[in-house]
C-alpha cells in the first residue's frame, strides 16, 4: 500500500511537469511554424494526453477486462467536458474558436452517437450481441481518419499548410538546427520537439502510475470494474488532459485548452476504442447506456452554453455549472454501484 501511495505522488509530479513541457513546447512550435494553437490542441496535445486511455484500454482488451476499458473511455469523456473544462474556466475565461463550434464539437457528438449505435446492436437491428465488435472498431477508425482530414483542412485554410510541411521536413531546417546549436537556445526548434516528446512521455508514465495505484487501492475495497472504470480510472487517465488544459488556460492559451478537451474526446472514442476493439472485441454492459446518453446530452449542451453569458466563451459561471453537474453525476453512479 505504501509503494502505491509513493507511485501515486510520483505520478502527479510527472503529470504536472509533463503538461507544462507539452503545452510550452507545442506553443513554441505553433508560433515558429505558423500553426494555430487550436490545431496543436486538437492533434499533438490531444493525442499525447490520450495516451493513458490508449494503454489502459489495450491492456484491458488483451486481459478481457472490458468493463474497465469501456468505463474508462466513457467516464474520461464525461470528466473531460464537465471537470476539465469546468476547472480550466475557473482559471481563465476560455474563448472557443469558431472552427471548434462548427466542426470539432459536432464531430465529438457524432462520435458518441456512433458509439451508442455500434455497441447496441440488439436495439438497432435486433440481432447480434451487445458490444463493440472488430467491424465496429474499424468503423470508428474510419471516422477517426475523416476527423484528421477535417482537422488538417483547418491547417490548410489558416496556417499555410504547404509552407509548414516544407519547413518542417526541409533538410536545411535540420542542418540549421544542428549547425547553429539552436538546441541550446530557449525556444529552439529541436528544443521544442524535445519538450513535446518529453511532455508526452512524462504524461504517459504519470498517468499510468496514478491509474495503477488507484486501481490497486480501489480493488482492495471490493469495487466493481465498471465503477472503477467510470470513476478512478476515468479521472486518473483524464488527469493529463486536466493538467494540460489548466496550464494552457493559465498561459492564456484558451483555444489550446478547449481544443485539447474536444480533441481528446474524439481521440478516445474513435481511435482508442476503435483500436481496442480491433485488437479484441469489447463486451458491453447495457447498464452503461445511461452514461453514454449522458455523454451525448452534455456534448450537445456545450453548444448553447458557449452562447450563454459572454458569447464564444466559457466563463467562471459556466465552469461552476459544469463542475456541479460532474459532482452530481459522480454521486449518482456511486449510489448506483
Amino acid at each position: 500500500m505504501i509503494l502505491n501511495i509513493i507511485l501515486l505522488i510520483i505520478g502527479f509530479v510527472l503529470l504536472i511537469k509533463g503538461a507544462d513541457f507539452l503545452v510550452e513546447g507545442s506553443s513554441l512550435v505553433a508560433k515558429r511554424f505558423g500553426i494555430s494553437n487550436v490545431v496543436i490542441g486538437l492533434t499533438v496535445i490531444a493525442f499525447g494526453t490520450s495516451a493513458p486511455e490508449l494503454i489502459v484500454n489495450i491492456i484491458s482488451s488483451v486481459k478481457g477486462n472490458s468493463d474497465i476499458g469501456m468505463g474508462n473511455i466513457v467516464g474520461s469523456n464525461i470528466s473531460n467536458i464537465l471537470l476539465i473544462l469546468g476547472v480550466s474556466a475557473l482559471f481563465s475565461s476560455l474563448k472557443v474558436d469558431k472552427s471548434i463550434i462548427k466542426k470539432q464539437i459536432p464531430f465529438s457528438i457524432l462520435a458518441s452517437i456512433a458509439l451508442f449505435l455500434l455497441i447496441n446492436s440488439t436495439i438497432v437491428n435486433g440481432v447480434g450481441p451487445d458490444g463493440l465488435m472488430r467491424s465496429g472498431g474499424l468503423v470508428l477508425i474510419l471516422f477517426f481518419c475523416i476527423f484528421l482530414y477535417y482537422t488538417f483542412s483547418v491547417v490548410k485554410k489558416e496556417d499555410n499548410f504547404r509552407e509548414v510541411l516544407r519547413r518542417l521536413f526541409s533538410f536545411r531546417f535540420f542542418k540549421r538546427v544542428c549547425d547553429n546549436g539552436e538546441i541550446l537556445q530557449k525556444g529552439g526548434n529541436l528544443t521544442s520537439v524535445f519538450m513535446i516528446i518529453g511532455g508526452i512521455v512524462a504524461l504517459f508514465f504519470g498517468g499510468k502510475f496514478i491509474v495503477d495505484s488507484s486501481v490497486f487501492i480501489a480493488s482492495s475495497l471490493g469495487l466493481s470494474q465498471a465503477l472503477i472504470g467510470l470513476t478512478i480510472v476515468a479521472v486518473g487517465t483524464s488527469l493529463p488532459e486536466l493538467a494540460a488544459s489548466v496550464v494552457a488556460a493559465r498561459k492564456n492559451q484558451a483555444d489550446m485548452a478547449v481544443g485539447n478537451v474536444i480533441g481528446s474526446n474524439i481521440f478516445n472514442i474513435l481511435w482508442v476504442l476503435g483500436l481496442s476493439a480491433v485488437i479484441s472485441p469489447i463486451s458491453y454492459n447495457p447498464a452503461m447506456n445511461f452514461d453514454i446518453i449522458f455523454l451525448i446530452i452534455i456534448s450537445l449542451g456545450l453548444l448553447p452554453l458557449i452562447f450563454m453569458g459572454k458569447k464564444y466563451h466559457f466563463t467562471k459561471k459556466e465552469g461552476l455549472l459544469l463542475i456541479t453537474l460532474y459532482i452530481a453525476y459522480l454521486v449518482y453512479i456511486i449510489i448506483r454501484g
